[in-house]
């Protein structure tokens, strides 16, 4: 990351995914000694992207944002050094995601004095080899602990935000004055409790006098100690159009509601059957550009053909056509969604369309369960391809009943204008895909009315309290509840084995009921993909060989039958004040991290894939009468 003020320094390293997940565009990124916000695309260097292909992710990217977006970068990279660490003086040291500091109101440690960075009491130093040290300190504090040490200034932790994605520094001045004023404020924050909690926190202005406890800025329900959102975007250096109005909310530095990332993900589903076809898929990104036999031999001259040396430009020319061709009418084509070309692949899984980055092998069904799972496919090697199409604070996606639920006017933008690229990383990894007898679903769904009922309401309550509308549109059904159930049990069972964390292994639902032109789905697919090697090892695709998927799929639906938490995790209802959309799951039984989860730990319960003490008899049970 790079500093946006002159001159432009390296001040720390984040992973690639990170950019995604953790602290993406928008997001407060704190530092030993500094806190910085990620600026907007407008400010990324994005000569030193790389372009990323994938025309069904770009589809969808279009869809939410807009038909100019034209292209999928990852973050910046510095070009790899010829031996050893470029020099910190070396400009390519230097390229990286910009930052700015944010919040820029600091603290005095020493002597308490809290003050904007433009107040010109505070200096930033720069420690061109130790990124780390890089700070602000204190010029002049009557505190110090010797006259030539300056003490480092730390951010102050408190801002405020709003639900539609505005954030902006605490309104201290107007916070302690109880509205506008003219003194010529000297601001101080004193800590009268050594708790640290906020009710111990007072800040107080010596030249007038007046102080406040900053408790009265989180304790006041309708929030009227505090003014009204200026409709701030820092990380666009702008406001919005006309301002806001909307009441603000109080919030640490730190603090897990700032800052909620929208991405949307696709599988890499190749299309060619043939090894030249293939690809001309993997490099896709250079080869479109390529408008005229010429060209290819240009890039063929600079070295952009290398893994395409055996074949001649004639060649590769002829298969640069039929790809473009094949987009094309695939464009004219009504959008399918992210999800069915995956699942037909996964179905019907095609030997011949095995390549580098997508391997698929069909196994048979455990024995035990040929009544309930109709098919089994070992991916033993697939590609993500996953972009960040904006974010949101207060109010995270994950409260929505479906992502899409998400009013647009509550997703924060990634620029000033319209953008033409979006933040975009692909990784690789494994997974197993389950998919069950859809005769043995549609048995199952006529003995499941009464807990459909009860999920329908909860959905409805769910979206009544959240001011959605229609309140009973997007209610996904039991089909869904009993795959991502089935998904969740499975994940829980196979991270104790495979080797991999829990939050690097994800789910894939597809789930939809028989209808009009179009075929049922019912399939899960357990899977990990990281940005390193450890997303490739083998350890998942090796528990999905027959004999062992029998054991840990048996294992897995013993564990889940009983929960420490019982009885009270069994007796749970779909609805309780609207507050939750799950029945008998918890942390301890289904429940799984936010990363690995497409539903925020959503439509979920146990007692539809086993008894529990709360249903004995089972009968909701899919595999309830498994011998």
């Amino acid at each position: 990351m790079s500093d946006q003020t002159p001159p432009r320094r390296n001040i720390g390293d984040l992973q690639p995914s990170h950019i995604l997940y953790s602290f993406g565009v928008g997001a407060i990124v704190e530092l030993p000694n500094l806190s910085v916000m990620m600026m907007g695309l407008d400010d990324w260097p994005v000569h030193h992207c790389r372009e990323i292909s994938e025309p069904r992710l770009l589809q969808a990217v279009q869809g939410a944002l807009g038909p100019q977006v034209a292209r999928l970068l990852t973050p910046p990279v510095a070009p790899d050094s010829d031996g050893g660490l470029p020099s910190p003086l070396d400009d390519s040291a230097n390229i990286g995601v910009p930052v700015a500091p944010f919040p820029r109101w600091l603290l005095c440690p020493r002597c308490r004095l809290i003050a904007p960075v433009g107040s010109d009491l505070f200096e930033l130093k720069v420690e061109l080899f130790r990124k780390d040290r890089t700070r602000y300190v204190h010029r002049n504090c009557n505190r110090a602990e010797r006259a030539n040490v300056q003490p480092t200034a730390v951010p102050a932790r408190f801002l405020v935000a709003c639900e539609y994605g505005h954030l902006d520094e605490f309104p201290w001045v107007e916070f302690v004055h109880q509205g506008t004023t003219d003194c010529r404020y000297e601001l101080r924050l004193e800590e009268r409790e050594a708790s640290g909690e906020v009710a111990g926190i007072f800040l107080k202005c010596f030249t007038c006098g007046k102080s406040r406890s900053m408790a009265d800025a989180f304790m006041d329900r309708d929030r009227a100690n505090l003014p009204a959102c200026r409709g701030r975007w820092p990380h666009l250096r702008s406001y919005a159009e006309g301002g806001c109005g909307t009441p603000v909310t109080g919030i640490l530095l730190g603090a897990s509601n700032s800052w909620f990332p929208l991405t949307l993900s696709a599988l890499s589903i190749p299309t060619a059957v043939d090894r030249l076809g293939q690809l001309v898929e993997e490099h896709w990104a250079v080869l479109e550009k390529a408008s005229s036999p010429e060209v290819l031999a240009a890039f063929r001259k600079i070295g952009q053909l290398r893994a395409l040396a055996a074949h001649s430009d004639e060649e590769i020319w002829q298969a640069v056509e039929a790809r473009r061709g094949a987009s094309g009418a695939d464009a004219e084509q009504e959008p399918r969604g992210l999800r069915e070309p995956e699942w037909r692949v996964f179905a019907r899984p095609d030997p011949s369309l095995n390549g580098r980055d997508f391997r698929l092998r069909e196994v048979a069904v455990p024995t035990g369960f040929e009544r309930y799972i109709e098919r089994v496919v070992l991916a033993e090697r697939l590609r993500e391809v996953r972009s960040l199409v904006g974010f949101t604070r207060i109010e995270s996606p994950g409260d929505m009943s479906e992502p899409d639920d998400l009013p647009d006017e509550r997703r924060a933008p990634l620029s000033r204008m319209g953008p033409t690229w979006v933040p975009t990383i692909d990784v690789r990894g494994e997974g197993v895909f389950v998919q069950l007898s859809e005769s043995a679903i549609e048995e199952w769904l006529g003995t499941v009315g009464l807990l459909d009922a009860e999920f329908a309401a909860a959905h409805t309550e769910w979206r009544k309290l959240r001011k959605l509308e229609p309140p009973e549109a997007g209610y996904p059904g039991m089909r869904y509840v009993l795959l991502h159930s089935l998904a969740h049990c499975l994940m829980r069972q196979l991270t104790l084995q495979c080797g991999y964390t829990a939050a690097s292994v994800r789910e894939r639902i597809y789930s939809r009921g028989p209808g009009e032109n179009q075929d049922p789905m019912a399939g899960v697919l357990i899977y990990t993909a990281a940005s390193d090697s450890e997303g490739t090892l083998g350890g998942l695709v090796s528990l999905g060989e027959p004999s062992v998927l029998s054991m840990h799929l048996g294992q897995a639906l013993e564990d889940i039958a009983l929960c420490a938490s019982d009885p009270l995790c069994a007796e749970h209802p779909p609805s309780r004040d609207a507050l939750t959309l799950h029945g008998a799951a918890c942390h301890a039984c289904l429940f799984a991290p936010e990363t690995s989860c497409e539903r925020g730990n959503k439509y979920l319960d146990r007692s539809v894939l086993v008894p529990t003490v709360e249903q004995e008899r089972g009968r909701f049970a899919f595999f309830g009468a498994r011998r």
